[in-house]
This record gives structure tokens, sequence and C-alpha cells, in this order.
């Protein structure tokens, strides 16, 4: 059976996690428009994490979607069927994360401090460390924020089972979400393959989360 490129990314990954670096930083010269490597990375926009050191992509290897939350928003999907349709990749992978800023608010709790409510903003200011100050109005968009499911916690809050089982929840609906999408074909012989990890941001390790699996719920 041959080995994917996924499979690759994550043996790079151990050597990354181990103090190893496996990027090449320099410009590689003239390069052709499709990624080489047929890969699609959907990730978070963290600082902490850098998506070509972490999977030891090349430049010219892979695309890279990143927003916050690593989230397969309607723009995300709609990277994805380019990529694929267009430009031939045919492996996605779908990076969440340690310590995310998205386990810290709500959609309605964002939007109600933003509006102005004080209640709301001093919910924030407890979970982020810092004054929120409030934009004083309302706005149509974004329609959505998509935090992460479940009770909302401290910013940057350590690793424990909770947050964990949190972003499992929110990895398998960013994959079902691009699974059951009618544009992106996961059958035949044009089949994308979809997998998705979190990433440790203090270890540099990613761990793949199963699927299918539970999706979470809000309580």
């Amino acid at each position: 059976m041959t080995k994917s490129m996924t499979d690759q990314y994550l043996a790079n990954n151990k050597k990354y996690a181990a103090g190893e670096s496996v990027h090449k930083p320099a410009h590689p010269g003239k390069q052709p428009i499709q990624p080489a490597k047929r890969v699609a990375v959907v990730a978070c926009m963290d600082a902490r994490i850098d998506v070509e050191d972490l999977l030891g992509l090349q430049t010219g290897d892979a695309h890279i979607i990143r927003n916050a939350g690593g989230v397969v928003t309607e723009d995300a999907i709609r990277c994805l069927i380019i990529s694929h349709h267009l430009l031939n990749t045919k492996e996605i992978i779908l990076i969440h994360h340690t310590r995310c800023g998205m386990l810290a608010f709500t959609d309605d709790l964002l939007k109600a401090g933003l509006e102005g409510d004080p209640a709301a903003e001093k919910v924030l200011g407890q979970a982020t460390g810092r004054k929120f100050v409030s934009c004083g109005k309302c706005a149509s968009t974004p329609s959505a924020f998509h935090a992460f499911r479940g009770a909302i916690e401290p910013l940057d809050s350590p690793r424990d089972a909770k947050n964990t089982e949190r972003l499992q929840w929110d990895v398998r609906r960013g994959m079902s979400a691009i699974l059951n999408h009618p544009w992106i074909p996961t059958s035949g012989a044009d089949a994308v393959t979809v997998r998705g990890f979190i990433y440790d941001v203090d270890t540099g390790k990613l761990d793949e989360v199963s699927y299918p699996g539970p999706t979470g719920s809000f309580g």
C-alpha cells in the first residue's frame, strides 16, 4: 500500500517535536502552480503554529488555509474546492491545537460584548486577561465567530481531558463538513482523503483525531 503524504508529514512532525528542522526556508526557484505534494492544510492562525515547520513542508508542497480556530468555514470550503478541482490536491489535513482561543468564548458572548453589554465585557475581560473594550455598536457581519462547543474556559488554559474533547469535537465537525460537501469527492478516481489532528503547542506533537465520533453539545 502506497504511503500517503499525510503519513510522511506525521513522520516529519516527530522529527520536528524532537528538535530537528525539516523545512528548508531558502527560496527554491521557479515552480509550477500546482502543489507538488497534492496536499491542502486547514489550520489555525495561532502565532505559535508554523505549519511548514511542524509538518516539514517545503515551499510549493501544499496549500495552507488559515483562520481563527482552523474552522471549516464557507470560505475554507471555497478554497478546498478550488484547491482540488483546479489545482489537483488529493489529501486534506485539518489541524486544531491546544490552548486555542476559540475555547474561551461563545459567539453570543463575544457579540454581546462588542455591542456593549457590561456583563459580557466583564466575562470576556476575565477570560482573556485584558480589558475588553466594547465598540458599542451592532453589526450584521461576521454572521458567526465559530467558537468551539462546550463550557468556556480561561484563555490559554493548559491541556486537559475536557478541552481536548472539545477540540476533538470541532475537528470532527470540520471533517464532516468537508467529507459531506457535494463538491468535494470522497469516492471514485477523483476522491480526496481527509484526516484531522490536534497539535500540542507545548510539545510540538500532532495527535490524530478518530472519525467518525462525537461532535459535542452546548452544555
